[in-house]
């Protein structure tokens, strides 16, 4: 098959002819349909997160069930899936008091060592040396995944444009939960990218009174703009707090998600919330980076900072599949590109140079 292959050395992608994997038990094998083109893998080709290589990258993936491993039983080959970029066991103490994004076996194995759960990876070149899975490394024509982290896509639902509910839409959906949103909330999206874009969309559903986009781009502006954004302000010419102050009558936002992951964007979400307001930090940030925060008003203010870096899959993936089967989310409408497999490496040049606009997917078998 072929596979996008990173060989550590520098932030670039190359498509080599690799062994077709094997499920093992509790996994199958997934003729990828499409990849989303995402910042984290980014922030890994930049060397920016720490992770072993070579190694195949890709964790927005859709496609459809090639093979199962034994002991799976809740699903069928030819089913169309969709799968979330945290894996859960399903048997940690984490998974099993249903913290999926806490996945203890995920973050130890996966992340830290790209292997699946037993401790080995199921990519290899064809001399047998091994390459990394950054999740399931769906920059590939099939993966493999484990089978708690398969959910059926509803007929009538584009397989191609769910594969982004994986990630953008997973770590949208987690922000907005965690951020227990009320009814006329005043919120501000920092940074307004594809996860940012998922979030205002779902912003919108929950009937905040009032989203507040900014970014310093204004085509990715005016597009979240068409999401369900009522405000947006271009940071890099615009004093955002003054702006942001001036919009909410003089108080702030009652909920601000920082969506890029910067000293920076941290510091505006903090200055422009309203008195015991709730920043939901969302955006991944090179490991070792720090913030400042004044202690003085976190205190005073009654501010709270949340962390959080996806959903629950198992209970929220088919929420989310409901969703896009109502009509509720819309994930084409947040998609602005598309790539074939061969040119995945200008796919992520494009999104490191700042270009795409929403989200940008990898089509296997796009001609």
């Amino acid at each position: 098959m072929k596979a996008a292959v990173w060989d550590g050395g520098t932030p670039k992608l190359a498509v080599e002819d690799i062994p077709r994997p094997t499920p093992r038990r509790g996994e199958i094998l997934l003729k990828v349909t499409a990849c989303g083109v995402c910042h984290t893998d980014l922030h890994v080709l930049k060397s920016e997160v720490n992770f072993p290589a070579p190694a195949v990258l890709g964790h927005e993936v859709s496609g459809v069930i090639e093979e199962l491993g034994e002991g799976v039983d809740t699903l069928a080959v030819g089913d169309r899936v969709v799968c979330s970029f945290i894996m859960p066991c399903g048997d940690c103490r984490h998974c099993a008091r249903g913290l999926d994004d806490l996945c203890e076996k995920f973050f130890a194995h996966n992340r830290l060592k790209g292997t699946l759960y037993d401790g080995e990876t199921r990519l290899a070149r064809a001399d047998g040396s091994p390459l990394a899975m950054y999740s399931m490394g769906g920059l590939a024509e099939y993966c493999v995944v484990p089978a708690s982290d398969a959910f059926v896509v509803p007929e009538g639902v584009g397989l191609g444009e769910v594969s982004i509910l994986g990630c953008s839409s997973f770590t949208a959906l987690g922000a907005v939960t965690n951020a227990e949103l009320r009814l006329a909330d005043r919120v501000a999206v920092v940074a307004a990218g594809g996860v940012g874009s998922s979030i205002v969309q779902f912003a919108a559903a929950a009937g905040v009174a009032q989203i507040i986009a900014i970014d310093v781009n204004d085509d990715k502006l005016k597009a979240v703009s068409e999401l369900g954004a009522t405000h947006t302000v271009n940071s890099r010419d615009t004093d955002v707090v003054a702006e942001v102050r001036a919009l909410t009558d003089g108080h702030g936002v009652d909920v601000a998600f920082e969506a890029l992951g910067h000293p920076s964007t941290f510091a505006t979400a903090l200055d422009i919330l309203d008195d015991g307001g709730r920043a939901v930090v969302v955006g991944i940030a090179p490991a070792g980076t720090p913030g400042e925060l004044d202690l003085a008003r976190l205190v005073r203010r009654s501010l709270q900072i949340r962390g959080s870096y996806g959903a629950k899959a198992r209970r929220d993936m088919p929420a989310l599949l409901r969703m896009v089967a109502g009509g509720i989310v819309e994930p084409e409408r947040v998609i602005t590109r598309r790539y074939r497999l061969d040119d995945v490496d200008e796919a992520y040049q494009a999104l490191a140079r700042g270009e795409i606009v929403g989200r940008a997917i990898i089509e296997m078998d796009s001609e």
